[in-house]
């Protein structure tokens, strides 16, 4: 967790990426769905911060897509619960736990390369 001058506790960021080659049902309302699943579920702890298409390693079809949400609690406490969402649920009949990749950062709205990727290990 980071504190700004002010002591205030800045937001951190989860990021989920999905491979749309590895998904059942590619569907991009899966932008908007899955993060306001998410935010339900966690009661607001966890909300929407966008999307981006991310360039995928050289090697592989591309792109991905990344979605961030933000939290004004400690990502690596809140990440597991995303993750047993992804594993209870289905989205657009996607098994996202078998597919997503999950990171985090300590800071708001970071880019994938400043996150730890968290699952799978």
């Amino acid at each position: 967790m980071i504190k700004n001058q002010e002591n205030a506790i800045e937001e951190e960021t989860i990021v989920i990426v999905l491979d749309p080659g590895k998904l059942e049902n590619p569907d991009l309302d899966l932008r908007y769905d899955l993060p306001a699943r998410i935010e339900t579920a966690t009661a607001g702890a966890v909300r929407n911060g966008g999307y981006d298409y991310i360039d995928p390693p050289p090697d592989q079809p591309g792109p991905l897509m990344g979605l961030f949400l933000r939290t004004g609690e400690p990502a690596a406490g809140l990440w597991p619960k995303v993750l047993e969402l992804l594993r209870r649920e289905r989205f657009w009949g996607n098994d996202l736990s078998q597919s997503a990749e999950i990171y985090i950062s300590p800071g708001p709205r970071a880019e994938l390369a400043d996150c730890v990727r968290v699952y799978p290990v």
